[in-house]
């Protein structure tokens, strides 16, 4: 039996700051974490971005539970440790994401992340 409510449940993490709010099925992750006030981007890419359409990468997060990749830059960013892209996700189940500590563009996982 599958789950049908209109609302799912959503983490957002931010180094220690905890925020979980019920949200409307199928919405575009960035635009719910900007709307919550948890920012994808670094702060020099908070003005400079694409505005959501996969194009400069720096919307990335850490999907620790929710949807596997299906997007293409999403699967390469798991096959290589990178993030993925919020604006490429739509929240559909429950998830739970981390907003990565971005000094310009992004990173890497470190060996000590997981």
């Amino acid at each position: 039996m599958t789950d049908e409510s209109e609302t799912v449940r959503l983490t957002g993490a931010d180094g220690d700051e905890r925020v979980e709010l019920d949200v409307e099925r199928g919405r575009n992750l960035r635009r719910l974490l900007l709307d919550a006030g948890l920012s994808p981007y670094a702060p020099a890419t908070r003005r400079l971005n694409c505005g959501g359409r996969g194009l400069c990468a720096t919307c990335g997060v850490r999907v620790r539970e929710g949807p596997s990749a299906d997007q293409w830059h999403d699967r390469l960013a798991d096959r290589f440790g990178y993030p993925r892209l919020s604006c490429q996700i739509a929240v559909d189940r429950p998830m739970t994401v981390a907003l990565v500590d971005k000094r310009v563009w992004g990173g890497r996982r470190s060996s000590g992340d997981g």
